[in-house]
């Protein structure tokens, strides 16, 4: 490894640092308390809305901010406080909702808030149940009604680069279209808005330019931001189009790849 050393790290979350047990293992928390000790800054740059931060931030001790929800919410992880936001028009919700039902009927819909999320009767998350979730299902008029920082569409059995492909030409000219799961569960922010987008903005308040951020990350809603840092791994696990991108690659999730590559950083 090179004598860089990064200002800041940028990590993913699931498929990334957790493990495919949804456990975060000790040697990664050590990595990761390594970053902070050593002077630099540790965001974690997720899919996942802030009400599922909680946990994952009391197992890795992490006191700071996170990107929320691809780039819509940036997060104080100390306070749990939600700090800004940039959500989709109810407007635009309305309209790629009705375009994308017109293109996949097979399409459920569900609408992300900062305090929780509307979904359709039909929305089945399989072994989920989305009420756990903080989860009210309500009929078209309501879930319409107001702005969201993500809007999801499911589909029970497409590929998810498939479908993704097929949305952005029906209605990417709206929102910013992504996947991360690995099944056919879209993610949709407001247009322009991605991981990257957040980061930079982030970046650019801490003086802390692209050259001197190191990112980590595993599936499609990480391209923007593994693109715009200066250094950016793929762990073993991630998805080809990551895999092709990324400037370095490091071991598996599931074989503490993110913490391999911290631990000779701030060794």
């Amino acid at each position: 490894m090179s004598d860089f050393t990064p200002r800041l790290i940028a990590t993913d979350l699931d498929g990334t640092i957790v493990r495919s047990d949804g456990t975060v293992s000790d040697r990664t928390v050590a990595a990761l308390a390594r970053v902070e000790r050593a002077g630099a800054t540790l965001v974690m740059v997720t899919g996942r809305p802030p009400r599922w931060m909680k946990d994952i931030a009391a197992e890795v001790g992490h006191h700071g901010v996170a990107i929320c929800a691809n780039g819509a919410v940036l997060y104080d992880l100390h306070t749990e406080t939600v700090l800004r936001t940039h959500e989709i028009e109810p407007r635009v919700i309305e309209q790629v909702v009705r375009k994308l039902r017109e293109a996949v009927p097979e399409l459920r819909f569900a609408v992300e808030h900062p305090d929780g999320f509307f979904f359709e009767a039909s929305y089945n998350l399989g072994r989920w149940d989305a009420r756990r979730f903080g989860g009210q299902a309500v009929d078209d008029a309501t879930l319409f009604s107001k702005s969201g920082t993500k809007l999801l569409a499911l589909h029970p059995a497409a590929d998810p680069d498939s479908l993704a492909a097929q949305a952005i030409g029906a209605v990417g000219d709206l929102v910013t279209v992504t996947h991360s799961s690995g099944r056919g569960l879209l993610e949709m922010s407001a247009q322009g808005i991605t991981k990257a987008s957040a980061l930079a903005e982030f970046c650019n308040e801490q003086g802390i330019t692209s050259a001197q951020v190191a990112a980590f990350g595993d599936m499609p809603n990480d391209l923007p931001m593994l693109t715009w840092a200066g250094t950016s791994y793929g762990v073993a696990n991630a998805h080809p189009d990551v895999l092709a991108t990324v400037t370095h690659t490091t071991a598996s999730n599931d074989d503490d790849g993110v913490a391999q590559i911290l631990e000779k950083y701030y060794s």
